[in-house]
């Protein structure tokens, strides 16, 4: 049976990000989806000072019910992290793997600001948090033609979402496996939290690394989805229920 992903985009971007990289999933047979989740990219009319964490937690949740999916790889990129923790907390029954692609890796009850404090000056006083200026708002793109692409697609987010906490009480959570996959090119300053040596299942640690910025499905989705398809290898012999189509 096909692998099914579950790509979930990062703050300021939205499901049309893995534009490059579904194609390359798909030619291997596997299902992907890619929702955008509520408030950024097609939806950004629906962006208002509630909609945080829960909400985008919310957004996923509903995606694996309706779809009946199971067994899925769960991919959360950057400020997603947060998002498929919280999800897995929620439905552990549906993930065959947790991956922190380039992202937050929060504790119970953190939020994104805990995971990554960042200066006041740069999120504002305002509900509605923009993209940031250069160079952290160009995600690690260098290429021209790449950031015309990225700014067809960001928009703003709300500040709920990074100041919103994440439930991981479930004890089902910490049997899930985890990849991390660390993106090697970074600003200054900017750091990933060291990945405990054992897994919360027991298992030793699965570290991966892109040698690219932070927007690794843009700029490196060839090696990206290689590392997907090797990570995910092992749910293919695990019996899939439901059907879907990628987004």
């Amino acid at each position: 049976m096909p692998t099914t992903y579950v790509l979930v985009h990062g703050a300021w971007h939205s499901g049309q990000c893995w534009a490059r990289v579904v194609p390359r999933l798909g030619a291997s047979g596997s299902r992907v989806f890619t929702p955008t989740l509520t408030g950024y990219g097609e939806t950004r009319h629906l962006l208002r000072p509630d909609v945080g964490l829960g909400t985008h937690i919310a957004d996923v949740v509903r995606l694996l019910v309706d779809e009946d999916l199971s067994d899925v790889v769960l991919v959360g990129h950057s400020y997603a992290g947060m998002v498929i923790s919280g999800v897995a907390n929620q439905v552990p029954e549906r993930i065959a793997r947790l991956v922190y692609l380039d992202a937050m890796v929060p504790a119970d009850g953190e939020s994104a600001f805990d995971v990554m404090p960042m200066p006041q000056e740069m999120i504002g006083s305002d509900w509605r948090v923009p993209v940031p200026p250069a160079p952290f708002g160009l995600f690690g793109l260098t290429d021209a033609a790449d950031i015309a692409w990225l700014n067809t697609m960001v928009s703003d987010q709300s500040a709920l979402c990074l100041r919103e906490p994440v439930a991981m009480d479930n004890p089902a959570l910490g049997e899930i496996p985890r990849t991390h996959v660390h993106c090697t090119v970074k600003p200054p300053g900017i750091e990933p939290r060291p990945v405990p040596a054992v897994q919360p299942n027991g298992d030793p640690a699965d570290v991966r690394e892109l040698a690219t910025g932070h927007d690794c499905m843009i700029t490196m989705p060839a090696e990206l989805a290689a590392l997907l398809l090797d990570v995910g290898a092992p749910a293919t012999s695990r019996v899939l229920s439901g059907a879907g189509t990628a987004d």
